[in-house]
């Protein structure tokens, strides 16, 4: 099952009471399936799982391409720029959200379906983000700090992104009022 059906499948659960599956590990389910979409390379290519077949090397240590993005640009940034102090990421992060980012906020969060969510928009934009992950990357390449300073801004925006969205979904799970109920 692909990741935009078990965000929708996960959210339907949680909206019904008298759903089988238990609504913890639906809760949980959904957060994941929601942080992944939002990951550009969950929505790469099938062919090379996303990144996970391309090997390169992060600065000088062996890694893989989904891996770059899943865990060593966020790595590297928390070691660069935040003191290793995920506390201090998070609230430049919300910083951003409602400074830098202030006029998109609302849009992210919008979703005009009243049956379901919007995870086929965010695969999209994933999927756009994904070519643009894979330019000038080969099997064996070595990435620095060009790359990481391409693909930095690209992950904190889409963990931004990702967190709107989740809790809209939320909201709108558990009654909230939230522009994903529909506008």
């Amino acid at each position: 099952m692909c990741v935009v059906g078990a965000i929708n499948n996960y959210t339907a659960a949680l909206k019904d009471s008298s759903s089988p599956y238990d609504p913890t590990e639906s809760l949980m389910f959904l957060a994941h399936f929601v942080g992944d979409v939002h990951q550009p390379l969950h929505c790469g290519n099938a062919d090379d799982l996303g990144g996970n077949t391309i090997i390169v090397h992060w600065y000088r240590r062996k890694s893989n391409l989904h891996h770059v993005w899943d865990v060593n640009v966020i790595e590297t940034a928390m070691k660069d720029f935040y003191d290793n102090d995920l506390s201090t990421m998070i609230q430049a992060i919300q910083q951003n959200i409602t400074e830098e980012w202030a006029n998109e906020e609302k849009q992210w969060e919008t979703c005009r379906s009243r049956i379901k969510t919007c995870a086929d928009k965010y695969a999209e934009e994933s999927a756009k983000l994904a070519c643009k992950a894979y330019e000038g990357v080969e099997q064996d390449s070595t990435l620095e700090d060009d790359y990481f300073f391409a693909a930095l801004p690209v992950v904190q925006k889409r963990i931004a992104q990702g967190g709107v969205r989740l809790a809209a979904i939320l909201n709108k799970i558990f009654g909230g009022n939230s522009k994903l109920q529909s506008s």
